[in-house]
């Protein structure tokens, strides 16, 4: 099987002709809309080629794939391309039901301004395991396929609020055939602004995400099988304060919080697969007025800072943007 690209963009290509957007004034090299040849013959979106080597190419279209394998048998594709800028999640699912392995070579198609720079495209593309290649590209499925992605053992992604840190870190995991979120906030009953806002988490993950709304993160941590995306430790730290009696209970109660916050740091040295956990950043404002916000400060913090110390990857995220934050 041989593909060539003569094109990977969006069906404008890209630069999108007359758009004034900063992505497109960044482009560094300009890309043809797609247009894929599997031995000579154009393969439209959805369609799945078998060639007569018994290659096997699968072109995802923007829904889902139907049953399993497509082509001849069953088993991952040697090839496939994706538009993974749209709902990268279809690219967890194909893992997850044995039509991509780490042998399947995964090309992003359909590439556009929707992400703000080629550096940021190749972040998210290592991030789930694609390659973009340039225009006129003669892909040989024989050759090794790049190494799938390695997700560090855990990672910390700090931010504001509405700094979009959330967001990050479910891009961090949309590729994964499976993935547990934590949600350790209230589920809003009573509450129709909160409740509005679970609602929208909820719509935003993908289907086949599992979900455990629970404070237990220490158990959960210590016999995760999948990776866990834990958002968020500030909602964590506000609900076992209220569980403690910590507000207004003295140093007893502030004692046990203390305890919950050492079991939730072992655990987190101890997981075994990867685990992506969100928390506030509250070092950046004034002195909170009351005692009940200095003391929620002062415990996030501190926890912040140990989970912090035990990560391979740590970043605070501001107005969308990812700052690493090094050793």
């Amino acid at each position: 099987m041989e593909v060539l690209f003569e094109g990977t963009a969006g069906p404008y290509g890209l630069p999108v002709p007359g758009c004034p957007c900063a992505s497109c004034a960044r482009v560094p090299a300009p890309r043809r809309p797609t247009r894929v040849l599997v031995d000579g013959r154009p393969v439209a979106p959805g369609g799945s080629v078998v060639s007569a080597d018994g290659g096997r190419l699968l072109y995802a279209a923007p829904e889902p794939v139907p049953g399993r394998g497509g082509g001849s048998g069953d088993g991952p594709y040697d090839v496939v391309l994706i538009d993974v800028l749209d709902r990268p999640e279809r690219l967890g699912d194909l893992r997850r039901r044995g039509l991509v392995s780490g042998r399947t070579h995964v090309v992003a198609v359909g590439i556009d301004h929707r992400v703000p720079s080629e550096a940021e495209l190749e972040r998210r593309l290592a991030l789930w395991g694609v390659r973009a290649v340039p225009d006129g590209t003669v892909l040989d499925p024989r050759g090794a396929a790049p190494a799938p992605p390695r997700l560090p053992r855990r990672t910390l992604l700090l931010g504001g609020a509405r700094s979009g840190k959330s967001a990050e870190a479910e891009l961090r995991l949309l590729a994964e055939p499976e993935v547990v979120y934590v949600a350790t906030g209230p589920s809003g009953d009573g509450d129709p602004e909160w409740r509005e806002r679970v609602r929208a988490h909820r719509e935003r993950r993908p289907a086949h995400w599992g979900t455990a709304e629970t404070t237990d993160v220490a158990a959960l941590l210590e016999s995760a099988a999948a990776p866990l995306l834990v958002d968020g430790l500030g909602t964590w730290v506000a609900a076992v304060l209220d569980e403690c009696g910590a507000w207004e209970g003295g140093p007893a109660a502030l004692a046990g919080a203390e305890e919950r916050c050492d079991e939730l740091v072992a655990a987190w040295r101890r997981v075994r697969t990867p685990v992506v956990a969100v928390s506030d950043e509250v070092g950046l404002g004034v002195v909170p007025a009351t005692p009940g916000g200095r003391l929620f400060r002062d415990v996030l913090g501190r926890l912040n800072q140990r989970l912090a110390a035990e990560s391979e990857d740590v970043a605070l995220v501001v107005a969308g943007r990812l700052l690493p934050l090094p050793l």
